[in-house]
């Protein structure tokens, strides 16, 4: 299956359900500066408009480039209207290309299977080290000083997420809303079974345990 994280800087009509077709999977994150990124399990294409509530469109291009984890993604820039001028700063700004607006699913979609991310699938993300912790993401497997931890999926893109934002608090629908289970929606008490099993493994294989429940927030896990 050949998966593409798309991230979106408003809403759309159409909604922002997966696209499936074949062996191509597309999920839609609806996404600000202001919030941390969800999970990211393939190719990344971002549609970011050029005026936002709280930050220039072209500003935040900037900052998508300068952050290891998006700096490879497809950038597109939705314009208010058609001018050249416009047009020279996003792609001086590093964005890839740019469409006009207002734009739908149908037409994100359609630029997303035109293009194919031929020239970004090389660069996705292949491996997150933390300490002696290393996630494998092209054989989906966790490792702790080369000794393999056997996960379960969610508990799996859990402990990714967690290796990715080391230090940082994450209340349980935070956590929901990352790995991109809001549809249908998931009890936020699931939360507390993944982070029960990943415990367990993380124990089982001699990592001690770097989850740390905070009381009243949720959950962080510290630097190993």
């Amino acid at each position: 299956m050949r998966h593409i994280d798309i991230l979106l800087t408003n809403d759309i009509d159409g909604g922002i359900a997966p696209f499936r077709h074949g062996e191509l999977e597309a999920v839609f994150h609806r996404w600000t500066n202001l919030g941390e990124l969800p999970l990211l399990e393939g190719a990344l294409w971002a549609f970011v408009d050029w005026v936002l509530p709280e930050i220039s469109g072209l500003e935040l291009c900037r900052r998508l480039r300068c952050d290891p984890l998006t700096a490879q993604a497809h950038i597109t820039m939705i314009l208010d209207e058609d001018d050249q001028e416009s047009r020279r700063r996003a792609l001086r700004t590093g964005a890839d290309d740019y469409m006009v607006g207002p734009v739908d699913r149908a037409a994100l979609l359609d630029r997303v299977l035109s293009l194919q991310m031929r020239d970004h699938d090389a660069g996705a993300l292949r491996a997150v080290t933390l300490g002696h912790l290393t996630i494998d993401l092209a054989a989906f497997q966790a490792r702790w000083q080369g000794k393999p931890i056997p996960l379960m999926p969610n508990e799996f893109r859990l402990l990714r997420y967690f290796v990715e934002h080391p230090g940082r608090v994450f209340t349980r629908s935070q956590l929901i809303a990352a790995l991109g289970k809001q549809e249908p929606p998931v009890d936020e008490r699931t939360v507390d079974v993944w982070i029960g099993r990943l415990r367990r493994a993380l124990r089982a294989a001699g990592a001690g345990n770097p989850l740390r429940t905070v009381r009243s927030l949720g959950y962080v896990f510290d630097s190993l």
